[in-house]
């Protein structure tokens, strides 16, 4: 073989190679925004049970006008789902609630860098819902 036909052939697997490492990125990229979508679905979904335990009566098992109920452990979890977690992430109860919020997190399937899961947490309060901050 002639030098320019092995040139050739060592740009091509080169270029077939880049596309390769582009199109992984691309898709690792990809599911980390999707799951990141996935949680703040759920996460919106359980800030509105929030609400509902919130002006629930005590007598129907509510807050009665407080968050004080949501602990940050599972018990305060089980009063919005029976489910911890999903195919989308894991959800707890950043801190105990108060008379007037509770800060609930979700922890996504999906790394989006080699240390970190998409996390997500949104603040709920008696009269709002304050936007999703996404931590990673």
């Amino acid at each position: 073989m002639g030098q320019q036909q092995l040139l050739i052939i060592i740009l091509g697997v080169f270029v077939v190679g880049l596309a390769a490492a582009i199109g992984i990125t691309m898709f690792t990229d990809n599911a980390a925004d999707s799951n990141r979508d996935a949680v703040s679905g759920d996460l919106v979904n359980l800030a509105a049970r929030a609400h509902q335990y919130y002006i629930r009566p005590t007598t129907l098992d509510g807050g009665g006008s407080s968050f004080a109920g949501l602990t940050a452990n599972a018990a305060g979890l089980e009063k919005l789902t029976n489910r911890a977690s999903n195919g989308n992430g894991t959800y707890s109860i950043l801190t105990n609630g108060t008379a007037t919020g509770v800060v609930i997190q979700g922890v996504g399937t999906e790394r989006v860098d080699a240390s970190h899961f998409v996390t997500l947490r949104i603040h709920v309060f008696n009269n709002k819902t304050d936007s999703l901050v996404v931590i990673h």
